[in-house]
């Protein structure tokens, strides 16, 4: 199975599970990657919850659409703890599921949060110039 299927699949049972406040073993994905997905947002809703309220500047989590909110719950948890799954990959198919579930506004918002996380959590800033004394000591040694 293709892993945005499995996405999909994921994409509905934590759906479903807003509804029903629960998520039985018979609601998880077949797709051992989107039972994984699941799995890992239940893990960590809280951390992931969390960053998605910071950046969704003047929208609480309750008051995301709840396609937009469970979309940016898979793609978050793959971008922290996914380290095989390219980030560009992750927001790529997380806009296309929008595209295709959410609304007209949604692409461009999923797009906008996910790289600003991205570009905060994983992008690693270049390391600085040494100091003018720790240059000239480096370059004096052989």
């Amino acid at each position: 199975m293709r892993r945005r299927q499995a996405r999909e699949q994921a994409l509905r049972a934590l759906f479903q599970e807003e509804f029903t406040n629960a998520l039985g073993e018979e609601d998880l994905p077949e797709d051992p990657y989107g039972r994984e997905l699941v799995q890992g947002v239940e893990a960590h809703r809280g951390e992931i919850d969390r960053l998605i309220e910071e950046r969704a500047e003047g929208w609480p989590l309750e008051r995301l659409h709840s396609v937009d909110r469970n979309l940016l719950r898979l793609a978050i948890y793959e971008l922290l703890y996914r380290p095989d799954v390219p980030p560009e990959v992750v927001i790529d198919e997380a806009v296309e599921l929008a595209k295709k579930y959410g609304t007209e506004r949604s692409p461009a918002f999923l797009n906008g949060i996910l790289d600003r996380i991205y570009k905060e959590k994983l992008v690693q800033e270049p390391n600085p110039e040494p100091e003018p004394q720790e240059k000239q000591q480096k370059e004096q040694t052989p």
